[in-house]
């Protein structure tokens, strides 16, 4: 099917909504309808896309051949099942975590339906709409379907990645890995730099570097051998200090710094950045801490 001949519509019209549809556009791709529960993210959405009309949901479904429901995770079923959908359309939600299930009215209506989860994050629309080429998009749909999700991953130009049902939660939280655990990991070292007097803006910004540092050598050299850190270099002695200090300025902070050595011993021996002695050698440092864990317990 000509991508350009689809008329495109959104249900819901939140920051993801608004990146695609605006990516779509700036493709050459019809994003003809949208529609929302606040009038306003609607408006806000059409008026950067000529021609886009902002109408109510049975109108977008009555209008358009693709219409992607872009509404929060927990309202997608309900907005499925409150239109009625034209048979031979296509209705495809953006959940990373939602089955495509979700959807199943669309079906039983005659639509066919799927999924299409961009990788990216989109907390400002307006540099997600310009990050998306590049990033891997999830697709989950039979044909025709699943040639028409295809080809308009390789328009915006995004790498495609296939999922069989049932798989989505499992995939949804391997994202989350590489995403919001990040802030989580930058807000542990931002706490320990304010022990000194640092802010945590000045901590974040100092260690972004580092971050972007350690992202750009996995790019380049791959996991394992672009892992910097004493553990891929078998330097048990820092691991040693870094457990006291640890244990000296917040005992609850040890147990997800032993979990996370751990791993990266895992990875270090898997690519034979360290032998077997070293990782062991390793793990009785990080045996040491635990079982100064369960003492203060006791």
């Amino acid at each position: 099917m000509d991508l350009d001949a689809l008329h495109i519509g959104f249900i819901g019209c939140g920051r993801l909504a608004k990146a695609l549809a605006w990516h779509c556009g700036r493709r050459g791709l019809r994003v003809t309808a949208v529609a929302s529960l606040v009038r306003s993210e609607a408006e806000d959405l059409a008026q950067r896309l000529p021609g886009c009309e902002v109408l109510e949901a049975q109108q977008v479904a009555d209008r358009c051949d693709l219409v992607f429901v872009t509404t929060p995770d927990e309202a997608i079923r309900r907005a499925a099942e409150s239109v009625r959908w034209r048979a031979g359309s296509f209705v495809v939600h953006c959940s990373g975590a939602t089955e495509v299930s979700d959807l199943a009215k669309a079906e039983e209506d005659g639509a066919s339906i799927g999924g299409f989860h961009p990788l990216q994050t989109f907390g400002d629309p307006e540099a997600a709409a310009l990050s998306l080429p590049g990033c891997t998009v999830t697709v989950e749909g039979q044909d025709p379907l699943d040639a028409v999700l295809v080809a308009l991953a390789e328009r915006l130009g995004c790498a495609v990645n296939r999922l069989p049902p049932g798989a989505r939660p499992l995939y949804h939280a391997a994202a989350g890995y590489t995403s919001q655990f990040i802030n989580a990991l930058l807000r542990e070292a931002a706490v320990m730099w304010q022990s000194w007097g640092a802010s945590e803006e000045a901590a974040v910004q100092a260690l972004l570097p580092l971050v972007r540092g350690t992202v750009a050598s996995i790019d380049q050299a791959g996991l394992v051998q672009g892992m910097p850190g004493p553990v891929s270099r078998g330097d048990v002695a820092s691991v040693r200090k870094h457990v006291a200090a640890l244990e000296a300025f917040d005992a609850g902070s040890v147990p997800l710094y032993r979990e996370l050595c751990e791993r990266t011993v895992l990875l270090a021996l898997d690519g034979a950045r360290i032998d077997a002695a070293t990782a062991g050698r390793v793990r009785d440092v990080l045996a040491g801490a635990g079982r100064a864990e369960l003492r203060r317990a006791a």
